[in-house]
């Protein structure tokens, strides 16, 4: 198989690379299998920015090409917060459970019609003496009151996603593949993909 690096060191997102990415015929590999100590500062304020910062610094650092991508959650009556903020939105821990209390706290009140959202991702392709070049995806749903679901990571378990009638963290890894920003991002990449990261070894 070939093998192609994501520039993160979350294993939620890695498992969703890996479900998106094995049909295609390449194995993951993370920074945690690669360069464990390589912290790439995320001070961009868009996610092309940030996703853009990431892949260029591990494809420099590594000579090899790299897939980043920068994703967060998008909430309208919340002026599209968290936005870039999404993974550290309750503090700088990182914490899950924590940026979902936090969510659901500065929503309280909202009606479930103006709970709308949506999950945004950008992908940042870079390699060494290679133009950069980025792919978006979107995934639109709704804000529930509570938590739904085990599956996934992050805000997936109270992101609902109306024509599934279910959460993100309902959906199996297939099923999340098939409409998630990651997955469309991702297919994306790969209507377009360079004949540089198809010849990748």
């Amino acid at each position: 198989m070939k093998q192609v690096i994501i520039a993160t060191q979350n294993k939620g997102k890695a498992k969703d690379f890996e479900a998106l990415l094995s049909p295609l015929g390449y194995e993951v590999l993370t920074l945690l299998d690669v360069a464990k100590d390589l912290d790439v500062e995320e001070t961009g304020t868009t996610f092309e920015e940030n996703a853009i910062l990431k892949a260029e610094a591990v494809a420099h650092a590594l000579q090899t090409t790299v897939i980043a991508d920068d994703s967060g959650l998008e909430i309208d009556a919340l002026n599209g917060g968290p936005g870039v903020y999404s993974a550290r939105y309750a503090g700088l821990e990182k914490s899950d459970e924590a940026n979902i209390d936090k969510v659901l706290a500065n929503l309280e009140g909202v009606l479930d019609e103006e709970r709308t959202a949506r999950f945004r991702c950008v992908l940042a392709v870079a390699a060494p003496g290679q133009e950069t070049i980025t792919f978006a995806g979107f995934c639109e749903g709704h804000i529930l009151k509570e938590r739904r679901g085990e599956n996934g990571f992050g805000y997936d378990p109270i992101f609902y996603v109306p024509t599934l009638n279910k959460t993100m963290a309902e959906l199996s890894a297939q099923e999340k593949a098939a409409i998630s920003h990651r997955g469309n991002a991702l297919r994306e990449l790969e209507r377009a993909m360079p004949e540089w990261l198809r010849t990748e070894k």
